[in-house]
């Protein structure tokens, strides 16, 4: 184990987070609130601390798959103390718990929150709110990577421990310019939609922060009511860029360099489009049936897929009030969640095609003992090492499910509530049902639970490998 490389990534780690910081005193310059100082406090604890370890750089650059999966899961612990600390000092979240909750529901782009009313808070901390969740959102490594050169021609051991998706590959021969590109694309779609949303009539700080949270896809509002306090038209808006953000990034950087027919025979694309599609469908023709004018069924059920298969976790509804066919869609959507290779949460859909194409694959295999078929993905052979990593995945991350239900089930709420808090935290979604909906909060769980639905977000945004290496006695001890 490279300690010292580690401690120096963490280094530049802190310093990437001081320099953030400095975003949001500027906007408590902007609005002339006093609260902005615990940002520039912090901002500058965490410089002089990150020059400190990063002041003599390793003699020793090499870093193999298991420091990047160690580094990957203690920077994200660390970003989430050091992000949660204006939230306590201020006493605009004065429960250290509560804080580090908000600001792990953040990083991860979960967007489960405590908060009774988001608009109580001063502009700058509700400003935070939604800046950590597009730090969160394409990975704070991948920011570092695309500004600097961190570990001598061996990141992709961190990008590959970031992002999601069972398999991750460069859209460029340097990591560092895929880092680049990714990011590149990230901010056009956030700068797009906050020029979609001003034109909407959205006002420009609100327009900011709900685009921020858009491509991110986590969900944090500046209103109560999430999007369900502005005009139909915005909501639309939303809708249209929650669509774009549960693509494979890899769609679009197709799409750039004119390679139109790559992009649009990606299997998983059309795939992640297929169900959207029959889900937005069944769900209006519910909602009519129940009563919904067939104009603001078809929204809400636009935005509400949306939201959730792209695990945003917006709101537009009460859909907690919604006939129980179209909640148990939403719930499906939960689990199976975007694309890898975006900002999204859930198992993936690139995980969900591998499954069906594996099904499939072993019903032929019954009907025709001798016949040998390998499983394909756009035209390209699967490793057994991506099938391996698929199935574990899906059994980890069915046990965890299982054991943190069975945690936070001694708190004594229901069953609807504590599984969908869970499929809500593990998939990065934001609400839940019932006590958990979309107007309430999970300020009612005790500090236990809180702790246990933290690991779960952090988890479910690193695809619970990273996390779970860490205790791992093995990964600790020399060779």
């Amino acid at each position: 184990m490279n300690i010292r490389m580690i401690v120096y990534m963490l280094g530049w780690l802190l310093n990437t987070v001081a320099a953030l910081m400095l975003v949001p005193f500027a906007v408590s310059i902007y609005y002339h609130e006093d609260s902005g100082k615990y940002f520039l406090a912090c901002a500058l604890a965490l410089f002089v601390v990150g020059f400190l370890m990063i002041a003599k750089r390793p003699e020793k650059k090499s870093f193999f798959a298991k420091e990047g999966y160690v580094v990957t899961a203690l920077c994200w612990l660390l970003l989430s103390v050091c992000g949660c600390v204006p939230f306590y000092l201020s006493g605009e979240i004065p429960s250290f718990t509560n804080a580090l909750f908000e600001c792990i529901s953040g990083f991860t782009t979960t967007g489960a929150s405590i908060l009774s009313s988001v608009e109580d808070m001063s502009r700058c901390m509700n400003f935070w709110r939604c800046f950590i969740q597009l730090i969160g959102g394409m990975g704070v490594l991948v920011f570092m990577l695309a500004l600097i050169p961190l570990t001598g021609g061996q990141d992709l051991h961190l990008l590959r421990a970031e992002s999601p998706g069972p398999s991750v590959g460069k859209l460029a021969p340097k990591v560092q310019k895929t880092a680049y590109y990714l990011y590149a694309i990230y901010f056009a779609l956030t700068g797009l939609e906050i020029v979609c949303l001003c034109i909407a009539g959205m006002p420009l700080y609100d327009a900011v922060c709900t685009s921020f949270t858009t491509t991110s896809t986590g969900g944090f509002g500046v209103k109560n009511a999430s999007i369900g306090a502005y005009s139909p038209t915005i909501q639309y808006v939303v809708s249209v860029f929650l669509f774009l953000a549960g693509f494979n990034y890899n769609f679009f950087f197709f799409l750039i360099i004119r390679r139109f027919k790559d992009a649009f025979s990606l299997q998983e694309v059309r795939l992640y489009v297929l169900i959207f599609m029959i889900a937005v469908l069944a769900i209006t023709a519910d909602l009519v049936g129940s009563g919904f004018v067939l104009e603001e069924g078809f929204r809400h059920a636009l935005f509400q897929v949306g939201s959730i298969i792209t695990t945003a976790g917006f709101s537009s509804t009460d859909f907690d009030l919604w006939p129980s066919l179209s909640k148990m869609i939403l719930v499906v959507l939960m689990f199976i969640g975007g694309c890898a290779g975006s900002t999204c949460g859930g198992i993936k859909v690139s995980r969900v095609l591998i499954y069906l194409k594996t099904i499939k694959k072993e019903l032929n295999q019954l009907c025709h003992p001798r016949n040998v078929k390998v499983i394909q993905v756009d035209d390209k052979s699967l490793a057994h090492t991506v099938l391996r990593s698929a199935n574990v995945f899906f059994v980890i991350y069915i046990v965890l499910f299982t054991v943190s239900l069975l945690l936070i089930s001694i708190d004594g709420f229901d069953f609807e509530t504590n599984f969908t808090a869970v499929a809500s935290a593990l998939g990065n979604i934001g609400p839940g049902l019932a006590k958990v909906g979309p107007t309430q909060n999970f300020n009612l769980y005790s500090g236990f639970s809180k702790y246990v639905l933290m690991f779960d977000m952090l988890a479910g945004r690193l695809e619970i490998l990273p996390l779970l290496v860490l205790f791992n006695p093995m990964t600790w001890r020399r060779r």
